[in-house]
């Protein structure tokens, strides 16, 4: 019965979420705009935050190597957090559960509570921005842009990009906090 509880409740909050998915998701009709969220979303596959954190200790030198260690840490927290989560809540995507809507890309795994790909991108650019300021202009966006490929390609609700953000924020700060320069 305590499995039925979460079910139930994502049934509720998806019915809430469905006007902001299918207008979201609209923009999947042109090719253009799907063909740039798709790539926008690849970049948060883990390939550039990989690149990203080798490159931190190469362009700023020995002060790169603790963002480094802690990009690296929480990562690895990152993934056993929204794994574990995922397992339990099983929360389908809206492309399985809402009419209308649209999958612009194949997703990596099942379900779709919280968005793993938001999760990292905050956490890497909360801590990355934390310690080199001048990558902002360019981080921050992209986790914009990579939280929203989420909702416009049908792979994520609203909540899941919210959930997804507040989990990597959190990973950070802990990641700060508790990996001191």
């Amino acid at each position: 019965m305590a499995e039925a509880r979460p079910v139930a409740w994502f049934h509720r909050v998806d019915r809430a979420e469905q006007a902001i998915c299918t207008r979201a998701n609209r923009a999947c009709a042109s090719p253009r705009i799907r063909a740039f969220f798709v790539a926008v979303s690849r970049l948060g596959d883990g390939a550039f935050w990989y690149l990203l954190t080798l490159l931190l200790p190469v362009l700023f030198g020995g002060s790169g190597l603790i963002p480094a260690a802690r990009m690296t840490v929480a990562g690895i927290v990152g993934v056993a957090v929204y794994k574990t989560l995922k397992s339990r809540l099983v929360r389908e995507r809206p492309f399985i559960s809402l009419t209308g809507i649209v999958v612009g890309t194949p997703p990596l795994d099942r379900y779709s509570f919280p968005s793993g790909h938001t999760l990292h991108a905050v956490a890497f650019t909360t801590i990355a921005v934390a310690s080199f300021p001048v990558l902002g202009w360019v981080l921050v966006p992209l986790t914009v842009l990579i939280a929203a490929s989420r909702v416009v390609l049908g792979l994520h609700y609203p909540s899941d990009v919210a959930a997804g953000a507040l989990l990597g924020m959190s990973i950070a700060a802990a990641a700060l906090y508790l990996l001191p320069l």
